[in-house]
């Protein structure tokens, strides 16, 4: 399939993080962009704002005339149901329908290209990579999960000759990738619907490193099961980062390379897990060429992703942290950076649950991970693309949860539970619609200082 050739191109579900990234991506190439989702977002206005036209109802006569052409490309998410009338309507003329991972694959292919695999820790990753290379001169263009508050984009440059892609193991949409230089950060059960189990999802992410034909240029965080060049923090490792300190909030660290030490580099996120992310990336960028200078400078203005650990009150007497945390081992990861920078202070974390099936699968570690909180408030399972599962929901996992200090709470009535709590440090964890109420939390919160 030869893009130069298309003219227009169509998403169906363009609000999607992933869906957007490439939406952006055509508009600044040059491509018409127009497309269709089930909601209106503070996503879908950005790309309003950029000139692409957007509907909210599934309907044949909504599509844009021009679309109708031969030289349009069709792309579609899996969350999509295979009843759409768009969808069909495209499928039944025989267009060129893909899915978001195929058409990343054809982008990439003819590219350097760094992918960064991993059931957690993916964007944040590839947003400090696409930066470190954005920032070092580079011809690049990073596709990301996220909103990078640097750019309040999740597209950075739209270079020709380098690309980082987030590879994402859902559906196996990161077979469909050709890495020069990649990664693994983890490789936690997850996805369980898609996979059965964790040997099936072990053995894909096996199948996505043999896709790298040299084995140093594929970085693995220590540990795992693959064979690639080692990272790890405060152990012996390819790439360590060791004598870390915290000071004025950041971490300043030293990195042992494989032919060098890099001292005093500074890190503005918190957390270890982030730490990690920040020397993945450190490693790939370094294996591509970049200059150290470059890369230490970068890291220290990375300021980070939007729903990543994002602050959005920072003050003496009141903090609130938002977090699209939804696996008991990324709620861990939320729990140890709260701790280490407020380890006197009471945190009150609100956590909306993602998916039947992953609550179901994950039941006694979501129960684990929220209990280490001071104080918890429930939301309903966010559903995304299932259907109910009977006798899975909040109240199952509220009763798993040993902490005496719990509540499930609607919506609607979510802030007036937040403001009755005394915490100084308050915790929005998930990646449902709880994104879509971190403005009205905040403003509350202010207002209650």
């Amino acid at each position: 399939m030869n893009l130069n050739q298309i003219h227009n191109v169509y998403f169906i579900g363009i609000g999607g993080i992933g869906m957007s990234a490439l939406a952006r991506y055509f508009k600044a190439i040059g491509k018409n962009v127009s497309g269709y989702d089930k909601t209106e977002t503070e996503l879908t206005k950005e790309l309003e704002a950029l000139g692409i036209e957007i509907h909210f109802e599934d309907s044949i006569a909504l599509i844009p005339k021009d679309y109708y052409a031969e030289n349009t490309l069709v792309i579609i998410t899996p969350a999509v149901p295979k009843t759409h009338s768009e969808w069909n309507y495209f499928l039944e003329r025989e267009y060129q329908v893909k899915k978001r991972a195929e058409v990343l694959g054809i982008i990439t292919k003819d590219t350097f290209c760094f992918a960064v695999a991993g059931t957690h820790g993916k964007t944040t990753t590839s947003s400090i990579l696409g930066h470190i290379l954005y920032e070092s001169g580079a011809d690049v263009t990073a596709f990301l999960g996220g909103i990078v508050e640097n750019y309040n984009s999740n597209l950075i440059g739209s270079g020709k000759t380098v690309t980082v892609v987030e590879a994402d193991e859902f559906d196996r949409s990161f077979l469909h990738l050709y890495p020069d230089i990649a990664c693994v950060t983890s490789m936690d059960a997850d996805h369980l619907d898609i996979y059965g189990d964790t040997a099936s999802i072990e053995a894909s992410f096996v199948e996505f490193a043999d896709k790298v034909k040299d084995k140093e240029k594929l970085f693995v965080v220590k540990d795992l099961p693959l064979e690639g060049i080692s990272v790890a923090v405060n152990e012996e490792a390819d790439y360590k980062a060791f004598n870390i300190r915290i000071e004025n909030s950041a971490y300043v660290f030293d990195v042992q390379t494989p032919s060098e030490i890099i001292k005093d580099i500074r890190f503005n996120l918190p957390g270890k897990h982030n730490l990690t992310n920040a020397l993945i990336a450190l490693a790939m960028a370094y294996t591509y060429g970049t200059p150290t200078e470059a890369i230490a400078k970068a890291l220290f203005t990375f300021k980070g992703v939007k729903r990543r650990f994002s602050y959005q009150i920072k003050e003496e007497n009141l903090v609130y942290i938002d977090d699209y945390a939804h696996h008991p081992t990324e709620i861990n990861a939320v729990h140890q950076a709260v701790s280490e920078l407020y380890p006197e202070d009471k945190v009150l974390a609100i956590f909306q649950p993602h998916l039947f099936s992953r609550t179901k699968d994950f039941i006694d570690g979501f129960a684990s991970s929220l209990s280490a909180f001071d104080e918890v408030i429930l939301l309903d399972i966010y559903p995304a693309r299932e259907l109910p599962v009977e006798g899975v929901n909040s109240a199952w996992l509220l009763g798993k949860i040993d902490n005496p200090n719990k509540k499930l709470v609607s919506k609607d009535n979510l802030i007036s539970e937040i403001l009755k709590s005394d915490a100084k440090v308050v915790v929005t964890i998930g990646a449902g619609d709880i994104g879509e109420l971190v403005k009205p939390i905040k403003q509350a919160l202010h207002e209650k200082v």
